[in-house]
Protein backbone atom coordinates (compact mmCIF):
# COMPACT_ATOMS: atom_id res chain seq x y z
CA UNK A 1 0.00 0.00 0.00
CA UNK A 2 1.45 3.34 -1.02
CA UNK A 3 1.88 6.13 1.52
CA UNK A 4 -0.05 9.37 1.31
CA UNK A 5 1.76 12.66 0.77
CA UNK A 6 1.19 13.62 4.43
CA UNK A 7 2.67 10.31 5.62
CA UNK A 8 5.68 10.70 3.32
CA UNK A 9 6.24 14.25 4.55
CA UNK A 10 5.96 13.17 8.18
CA UNK A 11 8.40 10.31 7.61
CA UNK A 12 10.90 12.61 5.88
CA UNK A 13 10.64 15.19 8.67
CA UNK A 14 11.41 12.60 11.34
CA UNK A 15 14.65 11.66 9.58
CA UNK A 16 15.95 15.25 9.56
CA UNK A 17 18.46 16.34 12.18
CA UNK A 18 17.08 18.58 14.89
CA UNK A 19 18.51 22.00 15.56
CA UNK A 20 20.64 22.00 18.71
CA UNK A 21 19.74 24.45 21.46
CA UNK A 22 21.76 25.40 24.52
CA UNK A 23 19.98 27.38 27.24
CA UNK A 24 22.13 29.90 29.12
CA UNK A 25 20.52 31.01 32.39
CA UNK A 26 21.57 34.06 34.40
CA UNK A 27 20.50 32.68 37.77
CA UNK A 28 20.33 35.94 39.72
CA UNK A 29 18.60 37.80 36.90
CA UNK A 30 15.92 35.11 36.83
CA UNK A 31 15.66 35.03 40.64
CA UNK A 32 15.30 38.78 41.04
CA UNK A 33 12.83 38.93 38.17
CA UNK A 34 10.56 36.43 39.91
CA UNK A 35 11.12 38.09 43.29
CA UNK A 36 10.30 41.50 41.80
CA UNK A 37 6.96 40.21 40.55
CA UNK A 38 6.23 38.76 44.01
CA UNK A 39 6.89 42.19 45.55
CA UNK A 40 4.72 43.95 42.96
CA UNK A 41 1.83 41.63 43.71
CA UNK A 42 2.37 41.88 47.46
CA UNK A 43 4.80 44.22 49.22
CA UNK A 44 8.49 44.36 50.03
CA UNK A 45 7.75 43.28 53.60
CA UNK A 46 5.42 40.45 52.53
CA UNK A 47 5.85 39.43 48.87
CA UNK A 48 3.12 37.40 47.21
CA UNK A 49 3.90 33.81 48.31
CA UNK A 50 2.36 32.28 45.19
CA UNK A 51 5.25 33.69 43.16
CA UNK A 52 7.89 32.35 45.51
CA UNK A 53 6.98 28.82 44.48
CA UNK A 54 8.48 29.66 41.07
CA UNK A 55 11.92 29.81 42.69
CA UNK A 56 11.69 25.97 42.62
CA UNK A 57 11.94 25.95 38.84
CA UNK A 58 12.77 22.92 36.70
CA UNK A 59 14.89 24.54 34.00
CA UNK A 60 14.84 21.46 31.78
CA UNK A 61 11.05 21.36 31.79
CA UNK A 62 10.86 25.07 31.09
CA UNK A 63 13.45 24.93 28.32
CA UNK A 64 11.79 22.05 26.53
CA UNK A 65 8.44 23.85 26.64
CA UNK A 66 10.03 26.73 24.73
CA UNK A 67 11.25 24.59 21.82
CA UNK A 68 9.64 23.54 18.59
CA UNK A 69 9.44 19.94 17.38
CA UNK A 70 12.47 20.61 15.17
CA UNK A 71 14.68 21.65 18.10
CA UNK A 72 16.50 19.68 20.76
CA UNK A 73 17.74 21.00 24.12
CA UNK A 74 21.26 19.57 24.23
CA UNK A 75 22.57 21.45 27.28
CA UNK A 76 21.64 23.90 30.03
CA UNK A 77 24.24 26.20 31.57
CA UNK A 78 23.23 27.86 34.83
CA UNK A 79 25.31 30.80 36.03
CA UNK A 80 25.26 31.88 39.66
CA UNK A 81 27.49 32.60 42.67
CA UNK A 82 27.55 31.03 46.14
CA UNK A 83 25.45 33.22 48.43
CA UNK A 84 27.16 34.67 51.48
CA UNK A 85 25.49 35.82 54.65
CA UNK A 86 22.44 34.35 56.29
CA UNK A 87 22.32 30.59 56.78
CA UNK A 88 18.74 30.30 55.53
CA UNK A 89 19.61 31.84 52.17
CA UNK A 90 22.58 29.55 51.76
CA UNK A 91 20.47 26.50 52.59
CA UNK A 92 17.79 27.45 50.07
CA UNK A 93 20.36 28.04 47.35
CA UNK A 94 22.09 24.74 48.11
CA UNK A 95 18.77 22.90 47.95
CA UNK A 96 17.99 24.42 44.57
CA UNK A 97 21.45 23.66 43.20
CA UNK A 98 21.07 20.05 44.37
CA UNK A 99 17.73 19.93 42.54
CA UNK A 100 19.31 21.29 39.37
CA UNK A 101 22.09 18.71 39.56
CA UNK A 102 19.49 15.97 39.06
CA UNK A 103 18.76 17.30 35.55
CA UNK A 104 20.52 15.76 32.55
CA UNK A 105 22.94 17.89 30.54
CA UNK A 106 22.95 20.70 33.11
CA UNK A 107 26.14 22.47 34.15
CA UNK A 108 26.46 25.00 36.98
CA UNK A 109 29.08 27.72 36.46
CA UNK A 110 29.99 29.75 39.52
CA UNK A 111 31.04 33.36 39.86
CA UNK A 112 31.66 34.93 43.25
CA UNK A 113 30.63 37.73 45.57
CA UNK A 114 33.05 40.52 46.42
CA UNK A 115 32.65 43.33 48.97
CA UNK A 116 31.60 46.58 47.32
CA UNK A 117 32.50 49.70 49.34
CA UNK A 118 29.92 52.45 49.66
CA UNK A 119 30.31 55.48 51.90
CA UNK A 120 27.33 56.49 53.99
CA UNK A 121 25.76 59.76 52.75
CA UNK A 122 25.09 60.88 56.33
CA UNK A 123 28.17 59.97 58.33
CA UNK A 124 30.73 59.23 55.63
CA UNK A 125 31.73 55.89 57.15
CA UNK A 126 32.31 53.07 54.66
CA UNK A 127 30.00 50.09 54.43
CA UNK A 128 30.62 46.96 52.42
CA UNK A 129 27.89 45.19 50.45
CA UNK A 130 28.31 41.88 48.62
CA UNK A 131 28.32 42.31 44.85
CA UNK A 132 28.11 39.44 42.46
CA UNK A 133 31.02 39.15 40.02
CA UNK A 134 31.92 37.24 36.86
CA UNK A 135 28.46 36.03 35.79
CA UNK A 136 28.33 38.29 32.70
CA UNK A 137 31.88 37.35 31.75
CA UNK A 138 31.18 33.65 32.28
CA UNK A 139 28.05 33.72 30.12
CA UNK A 140 29.77 35.73 27.39
CA UNK A 141 32.75 33.37 27.36
CA UNK A 142 30.50 30.30 27.14
CA UNK A 143 28.44 31.78 24.32
CA UNK A 144 31.52 32.58 22.25
CA UNK A 145 33.43 29.36 22.96
CA UNK A 146 30.41 27.13 22.34
CA UNK A 147 29.72 28.92 19.05
CA UNK A 148 33.31 28.49 17.88
CA UNK A 149 33.21 24.81 18.88
CA UNK A 150 29.87 24.44 17.04
CA UNK A 151 27.99 23.13 20.08
CA UNK A 152 24.69 24.85 19.28
CA UNK A 153 22.61 26.15 16.42
CA UNK A 154 20.50 28.40 18.66
CA UNK A 155 21.38 29.94 22.02
CA UNK A 156 18.38 30.49 24.27
CA UNK A 157 19.53 33.21 26.68
CA UNK A 158 17.54 33.68 29.89
CA UNK A 159 18.39 37.18 31.10
CA UNK A 160 17.47 40.80 30.62
CA UNK A 161 21.05 42.02 31.00
CA UNK A 162 22.26 44.06 28.04
CA UNK A 163 25.90 43.57 29.09
CA UNK A 164 25.84 40.41 26.96
CA UNK A 165 25.22 42.31 23.73
CA UNK A 166 28.93 42.65 22.79
CA UNK A 167 29.35 38.87 23.11
CA UNK A 168 26.37 38.27 20.81
CA UNK A 169 27.78 40.72 18.27
CA UNK A 170 31.12 38.88 18.41
CA UNK A 171 29.45 35.51 17.79
CA UNK A 172 27.57 36.94 14.81
CA UNK A 173 30.89 37.97 13.27
CA UNK A 174 32.63 34.69 14.06
CA UNK A 175 29.75 32.31 13.28
CA UNK A 176 27.08 34.15 11.26
CA UNK A 177 24.76 31.13 11.11
CA UNK A 178 24.24 30.98 14.89
CA UNK A 179 20.92 32.24 16.19
CA UNK A 180 19.97 33.85 19.50
CA UNK A 181 16.66 33.89 21.28
CA UNK A 182 16.36 36.46 24.07
CA UNK A 183 14.24 35.02 26.86
CA UNK A 184 13.28 37.63 29.42
CA UNK A 185 12.39 36.76 33.04
CA UNK A 186 9.48 38.63 34.65
CA UNK A 187 10.28 42.33 35.13
CA UNK A 188 13.32 42.07 32.87
CA UNK A 189 13.72 43.47 29.36
CA UNK A 190 16.53 44.74 27.14
CA UNK A 191 15.79 46.35 23.80
CA UNK A 192 19.45 45.95 22.88
CA UNK A 193 19.19 42.20 23.45
CA UNK A 194 16.06 42.02 21.34
CA UNK A 195 17.59 44.07 18.53
CA UNK A 196 20.83 42.12 18.30
CA UNK A 197 19.05 38.77 18.35
CA UNK A 198 16.92 39.77 15.35
CA UNK A 199 14.08 37.56 16.61
CA UNK A 200 10.95 38.23 18.61
CA UNK A 201 11.88 37.59 22.26
CA UNK A 202 10.15 35.25 24.70
CA UNK A 203 8.79 36.57 27.96
CA UNK A 204 8.67 34.15 30.86
CA UNK A 205 5.34 34.54 32.60
CA UNK A 206 3.21 32.67 35.06
CA UNK A 207 1.64 29.96 32.84
CA UNK A 208 5.09 28.74 31.76
CA UNK A 209 6.49 28.91 35.30
CA UNK A 210 3.46 27.09 36.74
CA UNK A 211 3.99 24.18 34.33
CA UNK A 212 7.73 23.94 34.99
CA UNK A 213 8.13 23.24 38.70
CA UNK A 214 10.13 20.55 40.45
CA UNK A 215 8.16 18.20 42.70
CA UNK A 216 8.21 18.93 46.43
CA UNK A 217 10.52 15.95 47.02
CA UNK A 218 13.18 14.90 44.51
CA UNK A 219 14.49 11.36 44.94
CA UNK A 220 18.16 10.65 44.19
CA UNK A 221 19.89 7.31 43.78
CA UNK A 222 22.31 6.70 46.64
CA UNK A 223 21.85 10.21 48.04
CA UNK A 224 19.35 11.87 50.40
CA UNK A 225 16.22 13.26 48.79
CA UNK A 226 16.15 16.95 47.95
CA UNK A 227 13.35 18.76 49.79
CA UNK A 228 11.77 21.96 48.58
CA UNK A 229 12.45 24.81 51.06
CA UNK A 230 9.38 25.98 52.96
CA UNK A 231 9.82 29.50 51.58
CA UNK A 232 9.26 28.12 48.08
CA UNK A 233 6.05 26.31 48.97
CA UNK A 234 3.75 29.12 47.86
CA UNK A 235 1.75 28.85 51.07
CA UNK A 236 0.44 32.00 52.81
CA UNK A 237 2.94 33.35 55.33
CA UNK A 238 5.94 31.59 53.79
CA UNK A 239 7.57 34.86 52.69
CA UNK A 240 9.08 36.68 55.61
CA UNK A 241 10.58 40.15 55.50
CA UNK A 242 14.35 39.93 55.16
CA UNK A 243 17.11 42.07 53.73
CA UNK A 244 17.66 40.83 50.17
CA UNK A 245 20.93 40.27 48.38
CA UNK A 246 21.56 43.49 46.48
CA UNK A 247 20.37 43.17 42.90
CA UNK A 248 23.26 44.05 40.58
CA UNK A 249 21.75 42.36 37.55
CA UNK A 250 19.94 45.36 36.07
Amino acid sequence: MSLSFREKLSSATHTLSKFRVIMYVDGFNLYFGIRGEAIKRGSREEPDPSWYRYMWLDLSEMGNRLLTSRQELVAIKYFTAPITGRKGKQERQNAYLDALRTLPHLEIIFGRFEPDRKDCDRCGHPAYHPQEKKTDVNIATALICDAIDDKYDTALIVTGDSDLVPALVAVKKLRPTKRFLATFPPNRYSKEMEDVSGMKPIRIWEPLLRRSLFPEIIERDGLPSVLRPDKYSGKPGCTLSSKPVEDKSK
